[in-house]
């Protein structure tokens, strides 16, 4: 697999994402008491941002050092239409993840724990999903198309989908846990598991870190074959995807009070998939610069969010 990333630049993205992690690690234990505040989540993903912006100035100048400003513009800018598209995409699995916190009346303390593990486990998700599409796409390029066929499907699905839809589906996958699995009726504290009369429960707060890790594996299903839309090349994929990931549990308590404000968000991504999807149909015809690529996602995001906060104005008037 051809890449740009060299031993070196592994290393230290390596390293950085172990720091990242110890650093929310921490902020995860100190906060024990209760959920992060609306200032609290505010400010650190402005920190997870300012870190993951810094990571792609740094890529670029040590492209531009190695292989000159074409390449060194060229990936970063890869990097983050990547970076973009995974945050935008992440969101709809926040409001997932505030649905699943909500059936369950699983107080913020024990939200903070699941979050931790989803994160972690959406960490080793992706980096074997990303290598594995890497792989299929180097082996196999007519992938591409099935990538963007199923883009443009979802995204159309997305588009007309309703919320009572996902919930039922939701559903259907709990009936069938609970079907296979001892469950005791109430949250037994922190504990995944305990043991009653010399038998293991599972604790609904397991089932809470199932569904979780369930969601992300559906939406890496979405968002994985889209950023091989705007490149294939391992490193560019992988550290914009892991760097859009551990903003998320800050991200989470960020939106946790105003995820109705944000109704039309779904129809947005919706379009953004669509988009992506015809670009990687039309790959071979018309080549989409990555410049174009991440103007028209941004525009998209921004006009949602307008029309959203155009439309909740009338709502309270």
């Amino acid at each position: 697999m051809q890449t740009v990333g060299t031993p070196l630049m592994w290393g230290i993205f390596s390293v950085i994402v172990i720091i990242m992690l110890i650093i929310d690690l921490r902020l995860q234990s100190s906060g024990r008491s209760g959920s992060m505040s609306v200032k609290h989540a505010a400010l650190w993903s402005l920190v997870w941002v300012g870190i993951s912006l810094g990571f792609a100035a740094g890529l670029w100048f040590y492209l531009q050092h190695l292989s000159g400003n074409a390449v060194a513009s060229e990936q970063t800018l890869n990097f983050l239409t990547g970076y973009v598209l995974e945050k935008a995409l992440a969101v709809d699995n926040v409001f997932v993840w505030l649905m699943l916190f909500s059936a369950f009346a699983v107080p913020p303390v024990l939200q903070q724990r699941v979050l931790v593990y989803g994160v972690l486990g959406a960490i080793v998700l992706r980096t074997v999903m990303i290598f594995a599409g890497s792989w299929l796409v180097n082996e196999f390029s007519w992938i591409l198309y099935i990538f963007g066929a199923f883009l443009v499907i979802t995204g159309i699905k997305m588009f007309f989908s309703k919320s009572d839809e996902e919930n039922q589906e939701e559903s259907r996958i709990l009936r069938w846990l609970k079907k296979r699995m001892r469950v005791t009726d109430q949250l037994e504290g922190e504990k995944f598991f305990v043991i009653r009369q010399g038998v293991r429960y599972a604790t609904p707060l397991l089932l809470v870190l199932i569904m979780v890790e369930l969601s992300d594996v559906i939406f890496a299903v979405d968002s994985i074959p889209a950023i091989f839309a705007v490149t294939t090349d391992p490193f560019i994929v992988l550290t914009s995807n892991l760097f859009a990931i551990l903003g998320l549990r800050a991200m989470y308590f960020l939106l946790s009070g105003v995820a109705e404000k944000f109704s039309l968000l779904q129809y947005g991504l919706a379009v953004i998939l669509t988009f992506i999807g015809v670009k990687m149909l039309l790959i071979d015809i018309w080549h989409i610069p990555t410049a174009v690529s991440l103007s028209v996602i941004a525009t998209i995001l921004i006009v949602t969010l307008g029309l959203n906060h155009w439309l909740n104005i009338r709502k309270k008037s």
